[in-house]
């Protein structure tokens, strides 16, 4: 019975361990490797485990995904879009200094005390007779009539009187007649510019400046677009170098067990052991090295796209040198030409000379004077605070009534209406436009200048970018072929160590042989492929993923 139990406790034990052995780890946040079609499937077909999988392996992503990606998040794209939106605004503003200006203006006037403007005159004795002539023209009518004539107190008690019967407080309308408590003034005013010569150069400088700007988009299109690219090749050269360092480590684990099992022979001495042992260590780190280079190649690709560095995403694009022979028969001249039609930087160049001479004419237009049309519409108004007049009857000078009028009563507002022409001219500014006009000359001077230097340098860009596409495809050539040449030393080595007659270190040295000529490789294509879109962009190929046909040779001859 013990032994029937001790051999099934030995197998149940054998079965954990196997089980342990062949389960899948668990896979990272960030995995190096995309996920293959035999892990998904190695469970049971479900919709979460299928989620699963594709939040462990990330997005997939080309080439040319990432550079669609690249040129709707960018910053540094975004930031030049912005350029071109603050250019349209600069038009918009030039050509309000053209367009009809409409102006509202209104003010209002509480008089507390106002002052009598004919004080210290004779004339304010028209004023100081009170109502004596209504006392004069009231006896005339009573001799006329054949009534008795009254004096002038009489009159005067009789009138007062009156007007307090009718709810009148006599004297009440003393003080200055001239003074209005409340006054109201409204105005608008219509001016349209007839002619300005600077707001008509400032048209055309901010139309050239959006131009500019719209050039400087194009060409950090085509700028985002290589740099995109040279981070996604260098983010495969990173995922090679992690399968490079593996089946490196592969080989140090194969040659560490063979050299154990003759160090256990005894046919070769335990320092082979050690010494593989070593190299064993070695290779591990230099496979956590890769992988670690693999992520940081990885974000930096994530910021030059300009998405989030927390996002997953999975390369599905290879090291792969197609087309080798695509620009190898393009002359400098023809791809010079092109360049200096396509290049967007050289047209911005163009363009700011452009600019300078604009704003060189504005300067000069401060000589001219500017003409324009006005209209002018008011509305004042002098409404008192206490808008009640006595009213007397005509027949009877002691019977008196009130009236009150609102506050818009005609008798209160008066409009006004005037047209005409404003000419405005600065005959001296102290040599200011002079000395401004010489400096925009400078400026147009210095530009044009600029303009040949960029020819010069994108001539030596484009030397530089073939000769490299050159170099680079020459280096891919010699690297294919010391690559077979360290494949087969290595199988050779391998041959001869089975053999006995070499030893664990020459297998260990051709394996690093065949280790580095396979990096020399990876690296020769990767700067193959980047030197070819550096070409692409140094003759202003158009920004985005273009189609097999524009990258014909004939285009550029």
């Amino acid at each position: 019975m013990r032994t029937s139990h001790s051999s099934l406790l030995a197998v149940g034990l054998a079965v954990c361990a196997c089980a342990v052995l062949l389960a899948p780890s668990a896979a990272p946040a960030q995995p190096i490797e995309p996920i293959r079609h035999s892990d998904t499937t190695a469970h049971p077909d479900t919709s979460r485990d299928r989620a699963s999988a594709r939040r462990r392996s990330g997005t997939p992503l080309s080439v040319t995904d990432a550079i669609q990606v690249a040129l709707e998040e960018s910053y540094s794209l975004r930031d030049v879009q912005l350029d071109v939106r603050n250019a349209d605004a600069r038009i918009q503003s030039a050509w309000g200094r053209l367009y009809p200006q409409l102006d509202a203006t209104g003010n209002y006037t509480r008089n507390i005390r106002t002052a009598n403007p004919f004080a210290g005159s004779d004339v304010t004795g028209l004023f100081a007779g009170g109502s004596a002539t209504d006392w004069v023209a009231f006896n005339e009518r009573a001799r006329l009539e054949g009534n008795r004539r009254i004096s002038f107190e009489e009159f005067q008690r009789r009138r007062r009187q009156g007007q307090r019967e009718a709810g009148i407080t006599p004297g009440g309308g003393g003080g200055n007649p001239f003074g209005v408590a409340n006054q109201f003034t409204g105005a608008l005013r219509l001016r349209q510019t007839l002619y300005n010569g600077q707001a008509i150069a400032a048209v055309q400088g901010a139309q050239t400046l959006k131009d500019l700007n719209q050039t400087a988009l194009d060409r950090q299109k085509r700028v985002l677009v290589n740099e995109v690219r040279q981070a996604y090749h260098d983010a495969l050269l990173a995922r090679a170098q992690i399968d490079v360092a593996r089946q490196g480590l592969q080989r140090a684990q194969e040659t560490f067990r063979e050299a154990s099992q003759q160090v256990s022979a005894g046919t070769v001495p335990k320092s082979e052991r050690l010494s593989a042992e070593v190299e064993r260590a070695n290779r591990e780190t230099q496979l956590v090295q890769a992988r670690s280079d693999y992520a940081s190649a990885l974000d930096g690709l994530k910021q030059t796209m300009g998405i989030d560095a927390d996002a997953a995403i999975q390369l599905t694009g290879d090291l792969e040198a197609d087309q080798r022979d695509q620009y190898a028969e393009v002359s400098v001249q023809s791809a010079v030409d092109r360049a200096l039609r396509n290049r967007s930087d050289l047209e911005r160049a163009r363009l700011n000379a452009e600019l300078q001479e604009v704003r060189k004419d504005t300067e000069q237009a401060r000589y001219f004077p500017t003409v324009a049309a006005v209209a002018n519409l008011s509305m004042s108004g002098r409404v008192p605070s206490d808008r009640t007049s006595v009213i007397s009857d005509p027949t009877d000078p002691f019977e008196f009534d009130t009236r009150t009028r609102g506050v818009f009563a005609d008798s209160y507002w008066n409009p006004s209406l005037s047209v005409g022409l404003e000419l405005s001219w600065n005959l001296f500014d102290g040599f200011q436009r002079r000395s401004s006009i010489q400096q925009q000359e400078v400026a147009v001077q210095r530009a044009e200048l600029q303009v040949s230097q960029l020819r010069q340098s994108v001539r030596i860009q484009v030397q530089r970018a073939l000769r490299n596409l050159e170099a680079a495809r020459q280096r891919i050539q010699s690297q294919s072929t010391n690559l077979e040449t360290a494949r087969t030393n290595y199988r050779f080595a391998q041959q001869r160590l089975g053999q006995g007659v070499s030893s664990p270190f020459r297998v260990r040295e051709a394996s690093r042989q065949l280790d580095q000529s396979r990096l020399n490789y990876l690296q020769a294509v990767r700067d193959y492929m980047n030197a070819k879109s550096a070409f692409e962009t140094a003759v202003g190929q158009p920004a985005g993923v273009p189609d097999a046909a524009s990258f014909e040779t004939a285009r550029l001859e």
